[in-house]
């Protein structure tokens, strides 16, 4: 969708305001009852502390009306964050005025505070201009990670949007990538199943599938007026009258455009709407006079799962019955079953929908569960999330990625001094991410020198160990310590003069994630091997040993740098296509492993005698995110002229 995400922004040291969506149940001792949706927010939360940012949350819960009402108190839920996070969560018993500014000025890095109660303040929902300003003079930097409040033009989800540099959070950016990809750029087969109780509230959603969809199931309620539509009796079944006609065109629709719909072909009805009622299958032209149609049929339940087995794409929003009663629950209980058990990308959502594949252990195995009802729902009606469409857009899903290796040159005055020239002439460049690795001796001058700039800092190496008797060597808890940010791993001088192995590197990889640092993974062929013809086996060994094991998030997040040895020094450098063909099949390897969508995010650069007359040409490659430098990087103006390579 080309939204900016928390990736793209430089966040270290700055106040950050998070829209998140804590709108949690709680009971009658206001304990919370379901976590989920704080946990949702954790990814973005984490990689926020991690980065050294002031982290300020800011949420509703429930429906106060505009005024201040303690059952409606974000209090228990900044106690259970602090809990779930393990480190103490600040909490404002306003979301502006003096308490909340007194709150948000104190926040030190990697400090976290929660803002009370948006919804006490009626303006919040009007989107009114002054409160917007008094919530944007809380931070330096907007984050949207509420993809359930998305669809409302609300102060904390359009309106601050516009005052201050945004994007959105990692589960925001999750949410429009599964809904955008499936609506836009969809595998086929591509089913959708939609279900509840009324035409009315999805007639939108199914005129716009029938586009982009190869079947249409339609089970629960609203089977009911497609039913009538064709022509039957529903006995006493909810059936939307003055929706029929409407019922009648969206399958004339569907047949004009090739498009199978699916609806049921038995039925089981009910004497009443209630889990006592005497209740049995029929078929969908048998319900009986006074009988109610309470869910699908066994025959329905089949027919619809072997469909969904077959899809590679599908979309789930809505039950196929009175699911909240368990003997009306089977046909919603089937479709949950065929979702997980098929191959294909799968979205579940919908409360419903979503406590179907939860109740059945299965959620694990959909590859997408949405956090927003409406908000789900008017997205894949095709329409504007106001929410979304407010968020910074980018050109490039990738930031790039320019990072000056020093190897074991520059002492830590030298150091200072160049890289406070560099920020001189870098200043003001933030859609580059810049980085110098500067030798273990000068790290704490140079992150001392960088203050207020927009360069990251890195280091050349690391142990995986957290400590112990490894002489000459440094954990990654010491660096992050100091306040690095990235560190070099697997660097060919470290493989070729140190014995370093694919399997170290994989150790190092998943200890810097663990202590919070951004791995920057090196590969690359030697000439021989290049001349062998070996390149790709080469590289692809290296890539799948040094990166097995990670978790999706901690994947996503990598760097990594291709880097053919015979270019390191020797003034030879990959001619651009050469560059691009092998980076693209590092980007392919990876999709192997951790699927296209992860691989697509991670940012891949090339190494190898890079300079300011070159960078050009080989940043236009398709795929390539950055540039590993060597030498280049040892002197401010050839470095900056690099980063400045657009």
């Amino acid at each position: 969708m080309g939204i900016k995400t928390v990736r793209d922004m430089d966040v270290k040291g700055k106040r950050v305001f998070v829209r998140v969506d804590f709108n949690v149940p709680l009971n009658d001792n206001k304990v919370i009852t379901d976590d989920t949706r704080i946990r949702a927010a954790l990814p973005t939360i984490r990689y926020l502390i991690d980065q050294g940012a002031k982290v300020l949350l800011a949420s509703h819960l429930g429906r106060p009306k505009g005024q201040v009402n303690e059952k409606y108190t974000l209090a228990p839920v900044a106690r259970k964050l602090s809990e779930i996070l393990g480190t103490p969560v600040l909490f404002a018993s306003d979301c502006i005025g003096e308490e909340a500014k007194r709150v948000a000025v104190g926040l030190q890095d990697g400090d976290v505070a929660l803002l009370e109660n948006l919804r006490f303040h009626p303006e919040e929902e009007k989107n009114e201009p002054g409160f917007v300003k008094e919530l944007a003079s809380l931070a330096d930097i907007y984050v949207n990670d509420a993809f359930g409040t998305a669809h409302r033009a609300h102060a904390s989800t359009a309106g601050i949007a516009g005052l201050l540099p945004s994007a959105a959070g990692f589960l925001m950016e999750k949410e429009v990538e599964y809904l955008g990809k499936a609506l836009s750029n969809p595998v086929e087969p591509f089913v959708a199943i939609i279900g509840g109780a009324k035409v009315s509230d999805k007639i939108g959603v199914i005129e716009n599938l029938l586009d982009k969809v190869n079947t249409l199931i339609i089970g629960g309620g609203m089977a009911n007026t497609f039913l009538k539509a064709q022509g039957l009796e529903m006995g006493k079944s909810l059936v939307e009258e003055d929706k029929v006609a409407l019922a009648a065109e969206a399958l004339r629709k569907a047949a004009a455009k090739g498009v199978k719909v699916l609806l049921p072909t038995d039925l089981t009805v009910a004497e009443a709407v209630s889990a006592e009622a005497p209740h049995k299958v029929v078929g969908k032209d048998q319900v009986p006079p006074g009988w109610s149609a309470v869910d699908i049929g066994p025959d329905s339940a089949r027919v619809f799962a072997e469909e969904v087995k077959k899809a590679n794409t599908i979309i789930w929003n809505g039950p196929m019955g009175v699911f909240e009663m368990a003997p009306y629950a089977k046909g919603t209980e089937a479709v949950a079953k065929a979702v997980a058990e098929s191959d294909g990308t799968s979205i579940v959502g919908g409360g419903d929908s979503v406590a179907a594949v939860k109740k059945m252990g299965v959620a694990e195995k959909v590859s997408h569960i949405s956090t927003g009802g409406g908000a789900s729902l008017e997205f894949l009606e095709g329409r504007e999330l106001p929410g979304v469409a407010a968020l910074g857009k980018k050109g490039q899903m990738r930031k790039p990625i320019i990072a000056g290796n020093w190897k074991m040159y520059k002492t830590a005055g030298e150091a200072a001094a160049m890289v406070k020239e560099l920020a001189g002439l870098t200043a003001g460049i933030t859609e580059v991410e810049t980085v110098v690795c500067p030798p273990f001796t000068a790290l704490s001058t140079v992150l001392e020198a960088v203050q207020g700039s927009n360069i990251a800092v890195g280091a050349q190496n690391m142990h995986w160990e957290v400590q112990g008797a490894f002489t000459g060597e440094v954990s990654p808890v010491m660096l992050k310590d100091l306040g690095c940010k990235y560190v070099i791993i697997g660097h060919s001088e470290r493989r070729e003069y140190f014995g370093e192995t694919d399997e170290n590197v994989n150790k190092k990889v998943k200890a810097a994630f663990k202590y919070g640092l951004m791995p920057i993974v090196c590969v690359g062929e030697k000439l021989a091997q290049r001349e062998q013809g070996i390149t790709e086996q080469v590289v692809r060994n290296q890539v799948e040993k040094g990166i097995a094991g990670l978790d999706n998030d901690q994947a996503a997040s990598l760097v990594v740098a291709y880097e053919p040895v015979w270019a390191i020094g020797t003034g030879k450098t990959a001619s651009n296509e050469d560059a691009r063909q092998v980076i693209g099949f590092i980007r392919n390897v990876i999709s192997k492993i951790y699927g296209r969508e992860i691989a697509a995010k991670i940012r891949i650069q090339y190494g190898g005698s890079v300079k300011p007359d070159n960078i050009a040409g080989l940043m236009q490659q398709e795929d390539i995110d950055g540039a590993l430098v060597g030498g280049a990087s040892l002197e401010a103006k050839s470095f900056a002229g690099i980063v400045k390579y657009s």
